[in-house]
């Protein structure tokens, strides 16, 4: 089997070479293009790593290509209206899409919808998942985020209403662009607005931890794997790094460029539509309304690369496959999305495996468990496991991105 490698999926607005396009991380060679139509702003997404998926600009259609298809045959996937925003779960069992101002839920394996949710007051602007796909958070120009637990809008009950987990209010203009970090349920959950403001979130309680006010409207944001910088995309052009290390116990702070972390970078002319960190956190990739994507290096704050698009850029993203772009093959298979008619599913929403940990977790929790498991009950028995595993889950992913450095972010 090849090494792994990081790769970037792209797409602007013009669509006059491709639609989307797969690119060389490092050199910027494009390895793979698909063609057909243009993609909207916030609505290419990868399933399962098996298609991608891109909605179509201003019209009522989903664009719909197989990765590992040769002849780049295009399908399309016809909605209800004009799709705003689109997402994937990262298990590759659900398709959200932002339409108007209401959120439509598809089972992947079957096509039926499962859910539309009404609770929007204007059109949605950008969609997320966790990792885990447990939940996924909404952003819409009624400047409100709202926090779905996937296992309560998907449920067996057609006669319960699902409600947002959490209803994130504290912006005063739309949502611009919303990023989720790791850790399922434990994750921190940064907005961006028109508002001049960037704020993070927790996952699990809604409460705000950060907000950090900047002199221009911010149109993208995005978190370090470590969480220890925000990115931030501002509408000059500029890329503001906010460092989250700081002493500081004040929630709301003003973004000042210093010597603490806190730097800009300077290069695109227009609208920073875009930012995604690489997987070491070493390098910054980014998009612009400047027509072009740029790679940063993010310690020296130098651009290394810029690649020129025909278009206003809508989409970047870093992405780890083998050296051919193939993924392991699985059970999943796309079918048409019905509109017409509302399903419910039984499936349980539970957190996602890591193989990198599954070793450590599972002698833990084996231990754990050996010793009291005659006097517990099964209930009390799998409460135990998510706890313990959850503890290990953190401990390893500190040692792996921050090897030698104290894991711990101050807000």
């Amino acid at each position: 089997m090849s090494a792994p490698m990081e790769i970037v999926l792209s797409a602007d607005s013009a669509g006059q070479l491709w639609n989307c396009a797969v690119l060389e991380l490092h050199s910027g060679t494009n390895l793979l293009a698909y063609r057909g139509g243009n993609t909207s702003s916030r609505s290419l997404t990868v399933l399962n790593g098996e298609y991608i998926l891109g909605a179509q600009l201003g019209k009522n259609f989903i664009n719909v290509w197989e990765i590992q298809r040769k002849d780049q045959l295009q399908q399309k996937i016809v909605c209800p209206g004009i799709v705003t925003c689109l997402t994937a779960s990262p298990n590759g069992l659900y398709l959200v899409a932002g339409i108007a101002d209401a959120i439509y839920l598809w089972e992947v394996s079957s096509g039926n919808l499962l859910a539309i949710l009404s609770r929007h007051y204007q059109d949605l602007t950008c969609l997320r998942f966790s990792d885990d796909s447990s939940h996924f958070i909404s952003g819409g120009k009624d400047n409100l985020a709202l926090v779905w637990s996937l296992a309560s809008v998907v449920q067996l009950d057609p006669s319960h209403t699902p409600e947002p987990r959490h209803v994130l209010s504290r912006h005063s203009l739309p949502i611009t662009d919303i990023h989720c970090g790791l850790m399922g349920p434990q994750a921190r959950v940064a907005t961006a607005s028109l508002d001049q403001t960037v704020k993070l979130w927790e996952l699990s309680s809604g409460e705000m931890l950060l907000s950090v006010l900047f002199d221009v409207g911010i149109m993208s944001v995005t978190l370090d794997p470590c969480e220890y910088y925000l990115f931030c995309g501002g509408s000059d052009g500029g890329i503001f790094q906010v460092s989250l290390c700081s002493q500081s116990l004040s929630r709301d702070k003003t973004f000042q460029s210093d010597n603490e972390g806190n730097q800009v970078f300077k290069g695109h002319r227009n609208l920073v539509t875009c930012v995604s960190v690489s997987m070491d956190g070493t390098l910054l990739l980014s998009g612009s309304h400047d027509e072009t994507i740029r790679l940063w290096d993010i310690q020296s704050k130098q651009s290394v690369r810029s690649i020129n698009h025909k278009g206003f850029i809508y989409y970047t993203h870093h992405n780890s496959h083998s050296r051919k772009c193939t993924l392991p093959t699985a059970d999943c298979h796309l079918q048409s999305l019905r509109a017409d008619q509302h399903c419910s599913a039984a499936d349980i929403i539970g957190p996602s495996e890591n193989p990198s940990i599954s070793v450590a977790y599972f002698q833990v929790v084996h231990s754990s468990l050996k010793s009291s498991s005659s006097n517990m009950s099964s209930q009390e028995a799998a409460g135990m496991y998510w706890n313990v595993r959850i503890r290990v889950m953190n401990w390893a992913l500190a040692r792996h991105c921050c090897e030698g450095v104290q894991y711990r972010p101050c807000y």
